[in-house]
């Protein structure tokens, strides 16, 4: 009877130290790209799936943009198809392209879907091709030689985005249902893209003016110098870190969408460590969080 009733007293104390997370974040859109060991581990994955019920029932709006590279690698070699890469940029033919859509469209977008809805939520899947949600244009990429010169690399069907129908999002959390996107876009011929979920989770967040934009990862974050994870960044002190090579190499890419979103109106982004069971949730409602924080201005401790 004493450890039950412990056990209650310590939920109680945890739900009382939320409280003033949940009244700052009530009513505001949380952008959540969901991706990496969180999408293949079941343990994390149905940890994912209650905090994002949880947040949608104490009056959050969360959205969830997916990737699923690995699970398209996973078809392309059962097929017999190689998977070429550029930069890290998966090199996209029209055939490709079909299976992209397929799995990501279909057999991912689905899962997280049923596995949200198991837990008690109302999700509904989109593809950015749903209304014209994703408006894309084909991705123009440069490679730069050792010489200096740039070589135009054409990645075929992988594309960059334009532009988000937000109202068709904005009717759906009105309608208190869970928004869950593939990166699938489409261009004014109705050509379909491949497109980075980073990408369009920030731009997502970007149009939607977020209060927050979350990008679950495999690693715990922008490190420093010291390999400790460095939060409290503001754009400006990112491009110092760019600049002086603490930030290098794959991470580049995933802080460039972070900041972008932040420079077009998102309150605040965070580079978080997917692996760690109800990252969303610790992130959103404590004060320490699981990652890395950037923002306009380095806020409150609640930021």
């Amino acid at each position: 009877m004493s450890l039950n009733f412990n056990d209650a007293k310590t939920t109680a104390e945890v739900l009382t130290t939320a409280l003033p997370y949940i009244q700052r974040f009530v009513d505001k859109i949380i952008v959540v790209k969901y991706g990496g060991n969180a999408m293949t581990d079941p343990e994390l994955e149905s940890s994912f799936a209650r905090d994002i019920v949880l947040l949608k029932t104490v009056g959050l709006h969360p959205v969830v943009v997916h990737g699923g590279g690995p699970q398209v690698d996973t078809l392309l070699k059962e097929l017999g198809r190689k998977s070429e890469r550029i930069d890290g940029m998966r090199v996209t033919d029209k055939s490709t392209m079909d299976i992209v859509e397929m799995v990501l469209g279909g057999g991912v977008n689905k899962s997280i879907v049923s596995l949200i809805n198991k837990h008690g939520g109302r999700a509904i899947g989109l593809t950015g091709k749903d209304a014209n949600l994703i408006h894309a244009k084909k991705m123009l990429m440069q490679k730069v030689d050792d010489d200096g010169v740039e070589t135009p690399i054409d990645l075929g069907y992988v594309g960059d985005v334009v532009s988000v129908n937000k109202d068709v999002i904005n009717m759906l959390i009105s309608s208190n249902f869970i928004p869950v996107i593939a990166p699938l876009g489409v261009d004014d011929n109705g050509d379909t893209y491949n497109i980075n979920a980073d990408l369009v989770a920030g731009k997502v967040a970007e149009f939607l003016q977020a209060e927050k934009l979350m990008l679950l990862t495999n690693i715990k974050g922008v490190l420093g110098r010291d390999g400790k994870v460095v939060t409290g960044l503001t754009p400006k002190k990112v491009d110092t870190m760019i600049e002086d090579g603490t930030i290098s190499g794959g991470m580049i890419p995933k802080i460039g969408c972070a900041l972008d979103a932040v420079r077009s109106g998102v309150k605040s982004a965070v580079i978080v460590d997917g692996r760690v069971p109800h990252a969303t949730l610790l992130e959103i409602f404590t004060n320490e969080g699981v990652g890395t924080l950037i923002s306009r201005e380095v806020d409150s401790a609640m930021s």
